[in-house]
């Protein structure tokens, strides 16, 4: 028998998700959005969040900061001016790879996956069914290689899911 419990990480995120999109955090909106973060994380938060020690982990957290800053300011940046530089000189090798997966976090996975499909030049097009394979459309496929396209396309995002989720 499967006992609904309250979850409190599930409670931060809805509503810090409230809040975000209602954009204020005046005293109505607290209010709301705790009732409604209390309701949904009663009524789903066992589903989302199988360990709280994880979620309240401040590592987890100063990783998941450090990725997304890179991610955003760096990786991406680099990613762009990259495909700019292939869309003025025509310069591309577009197909499909097949990329083995290490990530055991089914929201690890998500992350790979989103953050490819993401970048510029890279789409995540399928996951075989046992979660262990990617297959990607990469803009430049320069080598088939699976250690090398691996390090070129999900190494960076793998790392740092597997600190934040696994």
């Amino acid at each position: 028998m499967n006992v609904r419990r309250f979850s409190p990480a599930t409670f931060f995120i809805v509503l810090a998700t409230y809040l975000f999109y209602t954009g204020s955090a005046t005293e109505y909106d607290l209010i709301t959005g705790s009732i409604v973060a209390f309701i949904v994380s009663v009524i789903v938060g066992h589903w989302l969040v199988k360990n709280e020690l994880k979620f309240f982990s401040p590592k987890r957290w100063l990783y998941a900061i450090v990725y997304f800053l890179r991610y955003f300011f760096i990786e991406e940046t680099k990613t762009h001016i990259d495909v700019a530089k292939r869309v003025f000189t025509l310069k591309a090798n577009p197909g499909i790879v097949r990329i083995p997966l290490e990530v055991e976090n089914d929201y690890g996975k998500v992350l790979v996956a989103n953050s490819i499909t993401n970048t510029p030049g890279t789409v995540v097009v399928d996951i075989s069914d046992d979660g262990k394979w990617l297959y990607v459309h990469w803009i430049d496929v320069s080598t088939l290689d699976e250690k090398e396209v691996k390090e070129n396309v999900v190494a960076y995002f793998e790392d740092y899911a597997k600190k934040i989720f696994d």
